[in-house]
């Protein structure tokens, strides 16, 4: 279990200790405010809440998008997470939501 995210799934909702994610609706509730998010971002966040390591940006591409380009050919990765983590700063004031480091991506 990864540490950040205590989490159980009932009727479509991944829950943790201060968000809940709407699989299905695709949008993530936390104290009464709701986000709209796009799939592949609802795809982002259960692909981390699932690994209790960081993610390295072939992993993402591999499990979200199913494809394995080489390292230098795209910035999807970079820009989709880019967008979420402005979605979570001016919906959530969470400027921290997703971090970085030499390995990978993590919540």
């Amino acid at each position: 279990m990864f540490l950040s995210w205590q989490y159980k799934f009932r009727k479509g909702s991944l829950i943790n200790l201060w968000v809940q994610i709407d699989k299905n609706e695709r949008k993530i509730k936390k104290n009464n405010s709701v986000l709209q998010l796009t799939e592949k971002e609802i795809n982002f966040l259960i692909l981390f809440s699932q690994n209790d390591q960081p993610l390295s940006r072939n992993f993402i591409l591999k499990n979200v998008w199913n494809f394995s380009p080489p390292k230098s050919d795209t910035h999807t990765v970079e820009t989709h997470i880019h967008r979420l983590r402005k979605k979570f700063s001016e919906k959530f004031k969470d400027n921290n939501f997703i971090k970085n480091n030499k390995k990978g991506y993590y919540i």
